[in-house]
Order: C-alpha cells, then structure tokens, then sequence
C-alpha cells in the first residue's frame, strides 16, 4: 500500500531508521492469518524485520515498538510473538487499543524505531 497511500515502509536518516504501521498484508495482497492475532503479530514483525535489513540495520537496532490492536484483550498473544523477537533486544514497548485499522480483518498493526550502531 506504499505507494497508492505515498508513504515508505521504512525511512533512514542518519543512524535512525523508522519503520511505518505495518498491517498483516499477504504478498498476494488481502489479510494473512485472518482471525489469528499471533501469527498476524509475527508475521508483521517479519515484514518490519525485513524493511529494517534494507535500510541497513538489524532487528537488534530496534529501540520501540508500538503495537496496535483492535482488541486489547488479545494483548498476550501479540505480545508471545513479540517476545520471540525481541527477548534479548527489549526494546520500549507500548500496546494500545484502536477502534480500527483499514481493513477489519486486520487485528494488529506495529511500529518499530532502531538507532544504528556507527559502523553499521
């Protein structure tokens, strides 16, 4: 949805790397994991993961992330896929309740924040 929106998945500047919401969205498009808040947290870190790569950091850059769901009461199911990324890292982590996201079969959205270390 980068470019119909005009937004970039991940923007670098300097050693900062801010990665934008990033939604359960399959490569074929329409949801993956519909129904899943789990899989549809990891499969969105996956992707966030990946953009932050070809921006050139690593996912131990990551300092926040920010995790968006349509039920808050699902919260440790996101949070089971979070902690399978992010145990060593232990980034800020902020879970919030949203009344919607673009699509209703979505159920998360996250944000991610990294600081590059020199020589990266």
């Amino acid at each position: 949805m980068e470019t119909p929106i005009g937004f970039s998945r991940a923007v670098r500047i300097g050693n900062m790397i801010s990665v934008s919401g990033t939604a359960p969205i399959a490569p074929i498009g329409g949801t993956i994991h519909p129904g899943n808040v789990y899989e549809q947290t990891r499969y969105c870190i996956e992707i966030i993961k990946k953009a932050i790569e070809e921006a050139g950091g690593r996912l131990e850059d990551v300092i926040r992330t920010r995790i968006m769901l349509i039920d808050i009461s699902k919260w440790e199911e996101a949070a089971t896929a979070h902690r399978e990324f992010f145990s060593n890292i232990r980034p800020a982590c902020t879970f919030v309740e949203v009344k919607g996201f673009i699509k209703r079969d979505w159920l998360v959205e996250i944000e991610a924040d990294c600081v590059v270390e020199d020589g990266e």
